[in-house]
């Protein structure tokens, strides 16, 4: 449901949307100048290195030509000038000393009160100091070893038991920290880089040290000054070395240990950011350009063309297509848009076909437009080359001449009209004369030859009508190619032969390229041409013999609503085989439930006695939707679907919603479950289709219908479909309704016309009677309209038939 939904409302965009339409007109505009493209770049000799030069060739205009070596060079030269890009972490140290201090401080504040209670026991008596002093040295001691996690997190590195237990025995020493932090910081602040052998690479030019922490840089050149991870290890020692000279072996092994585990590399090689340096200076550098003056020689006769001197030449042809390819295609695209916006305006904008079949009539004609400037850019190209290489003298004009292109004229006078064939037949020659270079030669006898060809397409019915259009404008095109050739001054005597016998195939093969794309646009674009429609209308096809047997009485309907809508479409000028054909269709929705419908009950047994009326007008309405399928899967055409679903209109069945207001009452009925779906007809041959089904259905209850009941009941039943709006989209006028119901008043006059009666003496006497004449009758008296009539029909909109 929601696919089938989605495919209506795409159908419905793509068939109304007005830009659709402009796209169709720039798409084509786009392809065809795509296809002028090789006409609009002037052909020069294209050379390769080490070719000789046939003539000297000289700058047209000044230009400037790039030299890429030199460029290239000046780019890379640029690069190996940026400085190698270094990040330093300058607030390593202070960071360091931090921690440190802080690790020293937190554990000397525990280890402090034990030399404080070790001065306090010397004056109290040894007993009981002794034993106080041994608890408290205990509690310490343990409360110093929970805290040596605590104090390896704080400081930044592992620390060993042992060296744990010397700063223990030290009550971590001021003076032990500030050792260590002195001696870090001053190796530290001097610059401590992770790969020294590659900083050193750089030493020529120095590198930009880049701190990480304040985002300033400085260009540093001394190098050598900066310590690498082993060399700053080693520097420990010999730093330490002052520093620690009065300390014990123990506590100078430990504060260098320290010192060392410290130490980490605080300059770092800042890889992304140098490269990234490195090419933005290389985009920086302008490309290398020297002038190449007007007059200039590029390249000289007999001379091997060398790289330069290749270079110089492309530089200058690419230069001059470059610029005429664009001139010149925004001016044939212009030109081109130009006429074909005039052409929609003027001719195919407010035609009855686009309007009604909106934008599939413009892109079928826009495919088949493109289609045939596609064989005329290919034919050009061919005729060029068998006028060049063919040993027969062939010339190129000749060939053209053979062109099938009054096919595409053809093709669109077959589906849509002789009215939108001749303009599209002018877009056709006004296009191939400029993709053959502007020939008015080719315009002219294009134009003739698709507008005649188009015109003897018309009312095509049968095949052979494709051959005898073939036929005549083979012929023309002889006359066509004769008559130009003699304006041109160009009858020379072979030549004249060729261009005869290429025009006379070209009009042959016109004829033989329609009929064979024909079948194939009918199925691209759900086309139904007038051979399609004789097809349908021959009463042996399988559907309407299924409806024959299945259905006799729907069957016979339909013939004769066939006939009347054939009859009355002639009268007003629409097409009275298409209306005919879709006559003949239009209840096939009936074959699923024929018993159900009033004209198939030969029993006298009316299966709606026993249904709710509501159940009946939903078994009524579906023969609608029946109907469609039916034509969908015998692939009827949508001209012949749309006629189904339009041969009722949004009528009301009337019988059923009054018999359902008398059983539930009126206010519980509900009068849109009693109209059929619609739409509205939309074609004068849906109209004709749904007058002519109502007037045929009701005409079978009439009692005695002579002439006068006949016209009487046919001008009411137009009058009250006219009156209940189902005409309004159809494109009836009252002078076409009055023509329609002559046309229906004489066809059922003849159906139900009064036999004569032949009186038995008549037969006795040698088939004579009184008067001596069989043919002779009582005349009548037959009123058209009488005064009663008129008393009774006093909203009758108009007196249909009699005029």
């Amino acid at each position: 449901m929601v696919t089938e939904k989605s495919k209506i409302l795409f159908s419905k965009f793509f068939g109304s949307n007005s830009y659709v339409r402009w796209g169709i007109l720039i798409g084509v505009t786009i392809v065809f100048t795509i296809f002028l493209y090789p006409n609009l770049v002037i052909k020069t000799r294209i050379y390769k290195l080490g070719d000789v030069a046939e003539k000297d060739v000289k700058a047209t205009k000044d230009f400037l030509i790039e030299d890429h070596d030199s460029t290239e060079a000046k780019r890379r030269e640029a690069g190996e000038m940026v400085l190698t890009v270094y990040d330093h972490d300058a607030g390593l140290a202070a960071k360091i000393s931090r921690n440190v201090k802080t690790a020293f401080d937190d554990l000397r504040a525990v280890a402090e009160p034990e030399k404080e209670s070790q001065i306090e026991n010397t004056s109290e008596p040894a007993k009981t100091g002794a034993a106080q002093s041994g608890n408290r040295k205990k509690l310490i001691y343990e409360n110093i070893r929970k805290m040596k996690p605590d104090f390896e997190e704080k400081i930044g590195i592992t620390v060993s038991d042992g060296a744990y237990k010397i700063l223990e025995n030290e009550s971590f020493s001021e003076t032990i920290a500030d050792l260590i932090i002195k001696i870090t910081t001053e190796i530290l602040n001097n610059g401590v880089v992770t790969n020294k052998e590659l900083l050193l690479r750089e030493i020529d030019k120095g590198i930009v040290l880049k701190d990480i922490g304040t985002k300033t840089e400085r260009i540093v050149n001394k190098l050598k000054l900066f310590y690498g991870l082993d060399q700053a290890q080693t520097m420990v020692r010999i730093i330490g070395q002052p520093l620690l000279k009065n300390k014990n072996y123990t506590i100078k092994n430990l504060i260098v240990d320290f010192a060392q585990k410290f130490i980490q590399p605080n300059i770092t090689l800042n890889k992304s950011e140098t490269e990234e340096r490195k090419q933005k200076a290389a985009l920086e550098i302008k490309p290398s350009l020297y002038k190449i003056k007007a007059g200039e020689m590029l390249l000289r006769e007999g001379e091997r063309v060398t790289k330069i001197q290749l270079l110089k030449l492309k530089t200058s042809q690419d230069r001059i297509q470059s610029e005429q390819m664009l001139a010149s295609s925004i001016g044939a695209a212009l030109i081109i848009f130009s006429i074909l916006l005039m052409t929609y305006m003027l001719h195919f904008k407010h035609r009855d076909q686009i309007d009604r079949n909106q934008n599939k009539n413009l892109l079928f004609i826009a495919s088949v437009l493109i289609t045939f400037f596609f064989i005329a850019r290919i034919s050009a190209s061919l005729s060029e080359a068998m006028g060049h290489y063919t040993s027969f003298g062939i010339s190129a004009s000749s060939v053209a001449f053979g062109i099938p292109l009054a096919a595409g004229a053809m093709t669109v006078c077959l589906f849509v009209g002789l009215d939108l064939a001749i303009p599209f037949a002018m877009l056709l020659a006004i296009g191939t004369a400029i993709i053959f270079q502007n020939r008015f030669d080719i315009f002219i006898y294009f134009l003739i030859s698709g507008s005649m060809s188009a015109y003897w397409m018309q009312s095509c019915r049968e095949r052979k009508v494709f051959i005898k259009a073939g036929l005549k404008l083979s012929l023309l095109n002889v006359v066509l190619v004769t008559a130009i050739g003699g304006y041109m001054a160009n009858l020379a005597g072979f030549k004249l032969l060729w261009d005869w016998a290429f025009a006379f195939l070209g009009g042959i093969g016109a004829g033989i390229v329609t009929a064979g794309i024909a079948p194939l646009v009918e199925i691209a674009f759900d086309y139904t041409t007038d051979i399609k429609l004789l097809e349908l209308a021959n009463l042996d096809q399988p559907i309407l013999r299924k409806l024959m047997i299945e259905a006799p009485g729907t069957y016979h309907h339909s013939v004769i609503v066939g006939s009347m809508v054939e009859a009355a479409a002639a009268e007003i000028g629409a097409n009275s085989l298409l209306a005919k054909v879709c006559g003949y269709y239009h209840d096939i929705g009936k074959i699923n439930k024929p018993l159900y419908f009033i004209e198939n009950q030969i029993d006298g047994i009316n299966r709606h006695d026993k249904l709710a009326p509501s159940m009946s007008s939903l078994i009524l309405i579906s023969h609608i939707k029946d109907g469609v399928e039916i034509a969908k899967q015998n692939k009827l055409g949508q001209t012949i679907i749309d006629t189904i679903r339009q041969s009722h209109g949004k009528s009301l069945i009337s019988f059923f919603y009054e018999k359902a207001k008398k059983l539930r009452g009126e206010d519980a009925v509900k009068i849109e479950d009693f109209r059929y779906p619609g739409p509205k007809p939309q074609t004068r041959e849906a109209g004709l289709v749904m007058l002519a089904d109502v007037v045929e259905a009701a005409s079978r209850t009439m009692a005695n219908p002579t002439p006068s009941r006949i016209q009487k009941h046919v001008q009411d039943l137009i009058n009250k479909v006219f009156s209940d709006g189902q005409l309004d989209n159809c494109e009836l006028t009252l002078k076409d309704l009055n023509n329609i119901a002559k046309s229906f008043i004489k066809i059922l006059s003849g159906i139900y016309h009064h036999r004569v009666e032949y009186p038995e003496q008549a037969f006795l006497n040698n088939g004579k009677g009184k008067n001596g004449s069989p043919d002779r009758q009582p005349p009548k008296q037959i009123q058209d309209i009488s005064e009663e009539n008129k008393a009774k029909s006093p909203g009758r909109l108009k007196r249909l038939g009699l005029s």
